[in-house]
């Protein structure tokens, strides 16, 4: 591949979920006020309405909307129908390279398209690996697939960088430059809230510590969702100083599973998916995070809140290491256990708290931009 390319290049950005577009934002916005780049914005929409309410609130407009997101498609189907129309968009616009972030189907199709098209693949937040190909699934699969032909690779951490080497990755291919998530969070935490909305006026005057859950993973469907369900219930029926408020995902399994079983709790508030920046709010309002989301992991420490993931493994484990984040899996009791600690145990809960963030200093798609800037010779 010849990378030699001229100013006013075009780099192709393309994304297709709600995290996907929370981390790529600062990278576009970066993109946007270099004269030297023109940034190409395609999303998929793997998912239509919370993707729609990111690009509202970071101001981007897409480019090209494929809108491929139709009821009851296979992973299968969402890989077919991105691999061909992205295949027509990167023929329209010829991009110098594209760039994707994380491990979603619309990430591993999107690059496979660019690379058949000899197009150079940038892979944002490279190099997570769990080491079980089944946990996440797909996502585990997805980002090795990415991994085996992008030509740069920026990994949030060192440890990513080291999960790259083991897999062959050439040195020189690989960046460090903290994860984007960070200069979301930050640019959002610091914006006015919105005028009216209920949960954020009800939190203002409610004193009470405040549990924040978040659910949707895949593995997690069926009994372990129950689980934690009846873990929400066990807590507010234990703490009834304690308000538990639960962003319901709009994965029908989901609400099926917990809504039954917290419905007639007076301190637990279902809430329909909040649009970026009032979650941002309600996180930094929050006192501890249960939660099976990735990039939640990586956003709460760097606000100083202890995180236990709702699952046995994961791809981030610098938190982990660092003391801010603890997995602890979706069994009833063992969440009512941990998280009675916290609420419990001041000692338990500053160490937690006051861990380092491993996760950067909200500038990585400074960092991005240069490196890729670097690469194309402009």
């Amino acid at each position: 591949m010849n990378n030699a390319v001229t100013a006013n290049a075009k780099v192709m950005i393309i994304y297709g979920t709600r995290p996907e577009a929370i981390k790529l934002a600062p990278v576009i916005k970066a993109f946007e006020q270099d004269p030297t780049l023109t940034p190409i914005v395609v999303v998929t929409a793997q998912h239509r309405e919370m993707l729609d309410q990111v690009n509202g609130v970071f101001e981007v407009i897409p480019d090209v909307d494929l809108n491929l997101m139709a009821h009851g498609q296979t992973l299968n189907d969402i890989a077919g129908t991105v691999i061909s129309q992205i295949d027509e968009i990167l023929d329209m616009y010829r991009p110098a390279a594209a760039v994707v972030q994380g491990d979603t189907t619309t990430v591993m199709a999107a690059a496979i398209a660019s690379f058949n098209r000899e197009i150079p693949v940038v892979h944002l937040e490279a190099g997570l690996r769990s080491g079980n190909i089944q946990s996440p699934f797909p996502e585990e699969a997805n980002r090795k697939i990415v991994s085996q032909i992008a030509s740069i690779h920026l990994a949030p951490t060192e440890v990513s960088r080291t999960n790259l080497l083991t897999d062959g990755v050439p040195d020189d291919r690989i960046h460090v430059i903290g994860n984007t998530v960070i200069d979301a969070l930050n640019w959002a935490v610091s914006r006015p809230p919105r005028d009216g909305h209920p949960l954020s006026n009800r939190l203002e005057t409610d004193t009470r510590r405040v549990l924040l859950v978040t659910t949707h993973r895949r593995e997690n469907l069926g009994a372990h969702m129950v689980s934690i369900g009846r873990a929400m219930r066990q807590l507010a029926l234990k703490f009834p100083d304690l308000l538990i408020v639960w962003p319901a995902h709009k994965n029908p399994e989901v609400r099926a599973s917990i809504t039954p079983q917290i419905e007639d709790v007076g301190n637990i508030i279902s809430t329909e998916p909040l649009e970026y920046g009032e979650f941002s709010r309600l996180l930094a309002r929050s006192d501890i995070v249960l939660t099976d989301s990735g990039g939640i992991q990586e956003e709460a420490p760097s606000l100083g809140k202890p995180v236990l993931v709702l699952r046995e493994n994961t791809e981030r484990p610098e938190a982990v290491a660092a003391g801010g984040v603890k997995l602890i899996g979706t069994n009833t009791n063992r969440i009512v256990d941990e998280v009675s600690t916290l609420l419990d145990d001041d000692e338990a809960y500053s160490s937690m708290a006051n861990a380092m963030n491993p996760y950067g200093d909200g500038r990585s798609a400074e960092r991005c931009l240069t490196i890729i800037k670097k690469f194309l010779n402009i």
